[in-house]
């Protein structure tokens, strides 16, 4: 009895053992490994947006067509899905031209598909899946962020602090997303990738010039 009592204890203490040591599985918002961590989300106006992290991760984003249930949402907007992001903080981002006017708004969304963004455009010249028109009212939540880059795909680069629209709080590094509003044709994975990549390079000189 004795005996069978302390290989119990022996198995309940190797068991605890096993599951304290267990590595954390990584994914798109995680890391198994103890370095600096971020995650980097690009997309355009015509449902192409892909999610990487410094891990190595790459996961085509999911997109399609949907209705907004938001402040002043609309009946079809282009919505892409973010792979479950943890603790997504709800919003609005709306994306202002040199001169002011609002040109897209992207509308962060934990409550459709496991967490997402809506992507508004004005419809002046409707070329794109999202020039739809912008919502006619804002969330309470929102914050504003100046268009840059070349004219082939201009765009925003957003990094969210704590609070603020698209800031994900299960992360284990920091959030950035790469909206690129001109739509080059043909519009496709790649140049997602590069135009992201540019609109990256211009927010680091102009940091350095800064």
């Amino acid at each position: 009895m004795r005996n069978n009592l302390l290989l119990l204890c022996l198995l309940v203490a190797v068991t605890a053992a096993t599951v304290v040591a267990a590595p954390v599985v990584a994914g798109p918002y995680t890391t198994g490994v103890a370095q600096a961590f971020s995650v980097t989300l690009r997309f355009n106006e015509n449902g192409n947006g892909v999610l990487t992290n410094t891990n190595g991760f790459f996961a085509a984003l999911p997109s399609s067509m949907m209705a907004d249930s938001g402040p002043g949402g609309l009946a079809n907007v282009l919505f892409y899905g973010m792979l479950n992001p943890p603790g997504l903080t709800a919003g609005d981002v709306q994306v202002l031209e040199p001169g002011g006017s609002v040109s897209d708004v992207l509308r962060f969304d934990p409550t459709v598909g496991g967490g997402g963004v809506f992507v508004y455009s004005d419809n002046t010249e409707i070329d794109a899946l999202a020039d739809v028109g912008l919502p006619t009212a804002l969330s309470p939540n929102f914050v504003n962020a100046d268009e840059a880059g070349p004219e082939c795909c201009n765009g925003i680069v957003y990094s969210p602090s704590p609070g603020q629209p698209g800031f994900v709080a299960g992360a284990g590094g920091p959030v950035t997303y790469v909206f690129i509003s001109d739509t080059p044709e043909p519009s496709s994975i790649v140049l997602i990738v590069t135009g992201g990549a540019a609109l990256l390079l211009r927010k680091r000189f102009a940091r350095i010039r800064a």
